[in-house]
């Protein structure tokens, strides 16, 4: 188990992306890939100009370097010289402009969304951005300097804190969460136990709320119990040594903290690869098996992040969980899962995946608990729901569409347009033609960019003529659209259907 720093990092737009806001991306000339700069930060070369030394930098000296081949910024209270990174910027050098010799900080979350720029920077650090505590006063020594903390923001007043009790005999503790609402069926509770630490994160819509003990003595033979309607969960443990404890054990940083999820750490566990099936010729569902004594329970919507070091360098990539099969026949385990199935394509060409690919049944990899915005609020009283998804920007639509037809009778329609480029390329194409045989509410169009001449579905790319026969708007109807898949489709869709007269509030991007 492992809780390396945070990325995306606490209060990052990526967490909680704005709809419709993508990433930009510009061509990069040739040897200017992920892999080229990864060569080039391992090859000796001086990136910061200082030959190795850090210094703590003032904001007056950081003013000072704010051209192109002279560019500082400061991300999170660290400083890097991002000059030599220019080129391999994918987003291009304006971008890189926007944050020269100033906080970048608040820019590089609205724009950026997978990079681990402490890993990929880290040639680059100049050293520690330092800021006064507060105004000189004349005739006192100045105050020390400190780095900002990140601000967290206030519990609203409809916003129910949740509350935790404990109770225990001779051999055994139980610990009882009290949430104050209604859990969904797919849970809320992510729990890791690991020698003499007990941490516990409840995901309640957009809030998180943690529980994080140390003991020596410690528990062993973690249970959960979820309470769905009463909107308890309970955690079981066996004590190690039988014994009456007068606490439970030493709190941990933020410990019994309530705060939104955005501004909680990421914590990253190491999993391990148990099976991976082919799932098309180019995408495999991956399993991974949590370690013993953790559990989690992930929301529909959410997305994990998987890190990796890739020829030294971090890199980290987020995927949206999908169950096992595309309509599981038993609903999910109140007591959470030990394994997390993951539908991943392998570019060849890329940096994540074919290590991904490479990896050997048994092998390690660092999983973080559950991200993202999407809560089941968004579908509260929808009638017809509306799925547009490109590629594997299916995967967070295959738990969504779960959902709709197995738990949620207020929806009347649900329908998804699922595009690829050729029909072999179609994700869990015979379960969806399934699910549309034995489901009258349930209806799927394909669109193929590249389809064989024997292809009698729709063509071509997502555009208004095909926008307006998808999306009906019957007359005593509530709708929401999804949308998911590469940076310009989203882009492009979401203004289409802005064209067909759907507002902001009734569509939801899921972040490709």
């Amino acid at each position: 188990m492992q809780n390396a720093p945070s990325f995306p990092g606490v209060s990052s737009q990526q967490r909680v992306a704005p709809l419709g806001q993508t990433r930009n991306k510009v061509a990069l000339n040739p040897g200017h890939s992920l892999m080229d700069w990864i060569r080039l930060t391992k090859s000796g070369r001086d990136m910061t100009g200082l030959k190795g030394r850090l210094i703590e930098v003032t904001e007056e000296e950081l003013k000072r370097h704010k051209t192109r081949n002279d560019c500082w910024t400061c991300i999170r209270g660290m400083v890097y010289n991002i000059s030599a990174y220019m080129d391999f910027h994918p987003g291009g050098e304006g971008e890189l402009m926007r944050i020269a010799g100033i906080d970048g900080t608040d820019l590089f979350d609205q724009v950026h969304r997978w990079v681990n720029y402490e890993s990929m920077l880290k040639e680059c650090l100049v050293g520690r951005m330092m800021v006064k505590a507060s105004t000189v006063i004349k005739g006192l020594a100045p105050p020390p300097l400190v780095v900002l903390e990140p601000k967290v923001a206030p519990i609203p007043s409809k916003v129910n804190r949740p509350q935790y009790d404990w109770i225990q005999t001779d051999d055994a503790v139980n610990i009882v969460i009290y949430t104050k609402q209604k859990i969904p069926s797919s849970g809320c509770s992510v729990v890791d136990l690991q020698v003499n630490i007990l941490r516990i994160e409840i995901l309640l819509e957009n809030w998180s709320y943690l529980l994080h003990w140390s003991k020596t003595d410690m528990w062993i033979k973690l249970f959960i119990q979820t309470v769905n309607l009463v909107g308890k969960v309970n955690v079981h443990l066996r004590k190690t040594v039988n014994a009456r404890w007068t606490q439970l054990g030493q709190p941990l940083q933020s410990h019994d903290s309530f705060i939104l999820s955005k501004d909680r750490e990421l914590f990253y566990r190491d999993c391990m690869l148990v099976s991976k099936k082919e799932v098309t010729h180019c995408t495999w569902l991956f399993c991974f098996r949590l370690p013993p004594g953790a559990c989690m329970q992930i929301p529909v919507g959410r997305h994990v992040y998987l890190k990796a070091s890739v020829q030294g360098c971090a890199v980290v990539k987020p995927y949206t969980p999908v169950d096992q099969v595309l309509m599981p026949q038993t609903p999910p385990s109140t007591q959470g899962s030990s394994d997390i199935y993951l539908m991943i394509k392998v570019y060849p060409d890329g940096v994540f995946t074919p290590h991904l690919n490479n990896l050997d049944i048994g092998a390690p990899l660092s999983v973080s608990s559950p991200e993202g915005a999407f809560t089941l609020h968004s579908l509260s009283d929808v009638t017809h729901l509306y799925l547009l998804a490109a590629g594997t920007g299916f995967t967070p639509m295959a738990r969504l569409l779960h959902l709709a037809l197995q738990e949620l009778s207020s929806i009347r329609k649900t329908k998804l347009m699922f595009f690829n480029r050729q029909e072999k390329d179609i994700l869990w194409h015979s379960e969806l033609e399934q699910i549309c045989a034995e489901d009258a509410r349930f209806q799927v169009e394909y669109v193929l960019s590249e389809p064989s001449a024997s292809w009698t579905g729709r063509r071509g790319h997502v555009d208004v003529s095909k926008l307006q026969d998808f999306l009906q708007r019957p007359g005593d109807s509530k709708c929401l659209v999804c949308v998911c898949g590469p940076t310009g489709f989203a882009e492009l869709t979401v203004q289409l259907v802005k064209q067909q007269g759907f507002s902001e509030e009734e569509m939801y991007v899921f972040q490709g």
